[in-house]
């Protein structure tokens, strides 16, 4: 099947957290089921830097009155997928990240800047960008690819089936009604049916309201954003719609998340071999300051540093941990206010407490791999990869039972001497600093039985996360879609693989034999 990927992000073109893995990731899985994958997303600097073989392929014009733009193709560097970047310098040209300045501050175009990347895609997806080349399914990514699920469905037949990711639902994208005449909406779905939200536009009530299929990112926020409590004041649409709705977990990319081949590691290990486990452990301790000790449990963190990752606990948690006997590592950046709380620490607890403020993604790797624990505790997670990450750099994760951190993180109970069998980390329930404090004093208790904390490290170690299974459900829902469009796209002559189009003739397979 022909697939347009559209998301907002996409390792290594641009990052701000795991959207970015999650999408390129999927993108190559579907592709190696034998899927025509093309990604679309905006062309940031970097985008437009690091993709290979580039060149323009098809002029866009004004795209829903905003702003001219263009479209130019290229691949993802090592993977070699196909992706177009949406090439608008007035509005994706500009220092900073994708979706803000370099002071953490919200782009205030953001609505214009995703409104544009939508009608792109829907230009794409109808055959109207001078492509020749027509999806059978369109997938969407986060909030910002939701008018596009809209615009869509507002076309009328043939149009391509529609599926929609919710990756993270507390952030909505929700802007002034004054926008909808830039997305090219009807005006009658601004109202409660369609992307009115308390009295504004919401661009992920769009992609809940529109697509065909909806999707999140593991089968436990599936269920939970049914419900008041996690469901952001969308639970009643999502209701509705719960036929509709699948809960699919994200996996993981061992061919770039595996110690046993991480350039980025002063050694290498993996579940048959932990030898160079000890060795990343006394190296990261150097690197950060911290006493060199075997025997001190070093708990790492890595996360965005916001109430939803249980941040603002960490002050309070830290004594606790410490008088365990345990070393603290946090490397993140976030609310400022978070920040300057755990920067305090390191002075307070010299030798015992590192804070690295900011992002580096050998560092986050360093950390996993010389980290005997992972605390990843959330008040909600959609899903959550640093734990399956850490699974797999042996350091064993302390997590709270909730969305897909419950789904990959089988708790230990340790109610007797031998552990427990099938116990790959530490759950907790109570979103408190106290519940927090229970699961490491509980870790901490385990790391000195050195047999049981062994066997739980290789089970968590042998635990396989990557994609091929939930790419495969990916390949079902897509198919279960199909009967519902073939007739249209029969009528659709899809080009030969080496048959010219047009001048602006984009094809992956002869692009390939050219840069080879």
């Amino acid at each position: 099947m022909r697939i347009l990927f559209a998301s907002p992000e996409v390792y290594p073109l641009a990052k701000t957290g795991g959207l970015a893995d999650v999408s390129a990731a999927l993108a190559a899985a579907l592709s190696e089921l034998g899927h025509d994958v093309r990604i679309v997303m905006p062309g940031y600097p970097a985008a437009l830097d690091r993709a290979v073989a580039k060149h323009r392929v098809a002029r866009l014009g004004s795209l829903g009155g905003i702003a001219e733009a263009s479209l130019v193709a290229g691949f993802l560097p090592d993977r070699m997928l196909p992706v177009w970047l949406v090439d608008c310098p007035e509005l994706f040209q500009r220092a900073g990240g994708p979706y803000g300045d370099a002071e953490g501050r919200d782009w205030p175009d953001n609505a214009e800047r995703f409104a544009l990347l939508c009608h792109a895609v829907a230009r794409l997806a109808l055959d109207a960008a001078g492509m020749t080349w027509r999806p059978d399914v369109v997938h969407g990514h986060d909030w910002h690819l939701g008018p596009a699920m809209a615009l869509i469905a507002n076309h009328g037949e043939p149009r391509p089936a529609t599926v929609f990711t919710i990756h993270n639902l507390a952030f909505q994208g929700t802007f002034p009604v004054d926008m909808l005449p830039r997305l090219g909406l009807p005006s009658d779905t601004l109202s409660p049916e369609g992307l009115e939200f308390y009295g504004r536009l919401s661009f992920i009530k769009a992609g809940i309201r529109y697509a065909d299929r909806i999707t999140t990112v593991s089968p436990s926020y599936a269920r939970e954003i049914l419900t008041p409590e996690f469901g952001c004041g969308l639970d009643g649409l999502l209701r509705a719609r719960a036929a509709d709705l699948t809960g699919i977990l994200n996996g993981v990319d061992y061919d770039t998340w595996s110690p046993d081949h991480d350039r980025d590691l002063p050694a290498s290990f993996s579940k048959r071999d932990l030898s160079g486990k000890p060795k990343c452990k006394s190296a990261l301790q150097s690197e950060l300051e911290l006493e060199v000790s075997a025997a001190a449990p070093l708990i790492g963190y890595m996360s965005r540093l916001t109430e939803q990752k249980m941040a603002d606990l960490l002050p309070a948690v830290a004594p606790h941990a410490l008088a365990h006997g345990a070393q603290l590592a946090i490397v993140g950046e976030g609310d400022r206010a978070i920040e300057n709380a755990l920067g305090a620490l390191p002075s307070a607890y010299e030798g015992r407490v590192a804070v690295r403020i900011g992002y580096e993604e050998s560092l986050a790797r360093r950390l996993l791999a010389g980290a005997d624990m992972l605390l990843a505790p959330a008040r909600w997670e959609p899903c959550g990869l640093t734990q399956m990450y850490a699974m797999r750099y042996g350091a064993v994760p302390i997590v709270r039972c909730v969305g897909g951190l419950g789904d990959t993180v089988i708790g230990a109970i340790f109610a007797d001497d031998d552990g427990d069998a099938e116990a790959t980390g530490f759950v907790f329930d109570d979103p408190s600093s106290a519940g927090l404090a229970a699961a490491i004093a509980n870790a901490c208790t385990a790391f000195r039985r050195p047999l049981v904390w062994r066997e739980m490290q290789l089970r968590a170690m042998a635990k396989d996360f990557g994609w091929a299974r939930s790419a495969r459900r990916y390949d079902s829902l897509y198919r279960s879609l199909a009967p519902e469009t073939a007739k249209d796209l029969a009528a659709t002559k899809h080009p030969a693989a080496n048959e010219p189009l047009n001048e602006f003739d984009f094809n992956p397979l002869e692009e390939l034999r050219r840069i080879a």
